[in-house]
């Protein structure tokens, strides 16, 4: 477990909290109006990727310095100041004071530096409740230390693999945020693994989320690999080229196979878990003038998309999109005259 304090003054910021994985979905922006916190209570994530000043746009930026920072295709810009920004709850600060002046989003607090050391007065991070932003709060890696924290145990039973499963449909009837973040960002290692060949994919909720895109972005003609599932629970079953894994909440680290012959692809926990070990239903009938109590799965109201912005964002960090077949995808998936935007955001 850790505390997080000023670096300035030495103020406790934060209470006691235990590091998990920095989730797919941190980044992601859209869906619902007002979005739940990002991370649950008494933990905290790390970003590695720089995301402090300065900012460089692409144009001035040398190769060299852009495979430096693991970045192998062009980006709107980079970041060159320090990463390590701590992800937090919003409810697990102390100590600390919003700027009114800087909370200028358009329901709440967009993600500005708003959020000061209560005894110091020193800028040390940002408070995010926004509308259709995850709410955070995002401390500064310069502007904070990591403080010794209590020793316990603080994990969880069990292993971690198998966790509480995502449901991939809203209450409301849209795909959840959560869903198109993680399958957007496999999806990168995906395509990466396929080597530029036509994938085959099982049909059902794999093919509704991973299936359309990869046939869209692959060439046609028969299937050359096969993506499915492995993992801890698994029966044995035919051997995916293509193995989507869970990835570990804690760690982030992905699921390894026990013996070779697959390429395994790391995969959001809660997402996998669900692929994995869908909810049974009953399929009995009942008697006539009977009705089931509990409701029938619910349907999305359109099909699915995955985040478009985060695949483009792991594909430039992947080596191989350097191959000229991978680089003519990411090309075309970042090019606005197919699509809206651009492939990374400017500051």
């Amino acid at each position: 477990m850790a505390v997080f304090g000023c670096a300035s003054c030495g103020a406790e910021l934060t209470v006691p909290v235990t590091e998990v994985a920095l989730p797919p979905h941190a980044h992601r922006e859209g869906g619902d109006r007002y979005l739940p916190p990002l991370l649950e209570p008494g933990t905290f994530a790390v970003d590695p990727e720089p995301s402090e000043p300065p900012w460089r746009p692409w144009a001035a930026i040398t190769p060299a310095e852009a495979a430096a920072r693991g970045v192998y295709a062009p980006v709107g810009g980079l970041w060159f100041g320090p990463g390590g920004a701590v992800l937090l709850a919003p409810g697990d600060t102390r100590g600390t004071a919003l700027i009114p002046e800087r909370c200028d989003g358009c329901c709440a607090a967009a993600g500005g530096a708003n959020l000061a050391c209560e005894r110091c007065g020193r800028t040390v991070g940002a408070r995010v409740d926004d509308c259709y932003r995850w709410q955070a709060v995002w401390l500064y890696p310069e502007a904070v230390r990591r403080l010794p924290g209590p020793v316990r145990p603080s994990r969880p039973a069990g292993d971690g693999w198998v966790v509480e499963p995502t449901p991939p449909v809203e209450p409301l009837g849209w795909w959840s945020d959560r869903w198109c973040a993680a399958v957007g960002t496999a999806l990168a290692e995906v395509l990466a693994a396929s080597g530029g060949a036509p994938v085959a994919v099982a049909p059902g909720l794999l093919a509704e989320t991973f299936g359309r895109t990869l046939h869209r972005l692959l060439p046609a003609g028969a299937p050359v690999r096969t993506l499915g599932l492995a993992g801890p629970g698994l029966t044995r079953g035919p051997v995916p080229d293509i193995a989507l894994v869970p990835r570990h909440p804690w760690t982030g680290a992905a699921w390894q196979p026990p013996a070779g012959g697959m390429v395994p692809v790391g995969l959001d926990a809660g997402v996998w878990t669900y692929l994995a070990f869908p909810p049974v239903r009953a399929t009995t009938r009942l008697p006539a003038g009977e009705e089931r109590d509990d409701p029938p799965p619910l349907r999305p109201d359109r099909l699915f998309e995955p985040d478009r912005r985060l695949l483009l964002h792991r594909l430039a960090r992947l080596p191989a999109v350097r191959q000229p077949w991978l680089r003519a995808i990411y090309d075309r998936l970042g090019n606005p005259r197919h699509h809206q935007g651009a492939s990374e955001g400017t500051p």
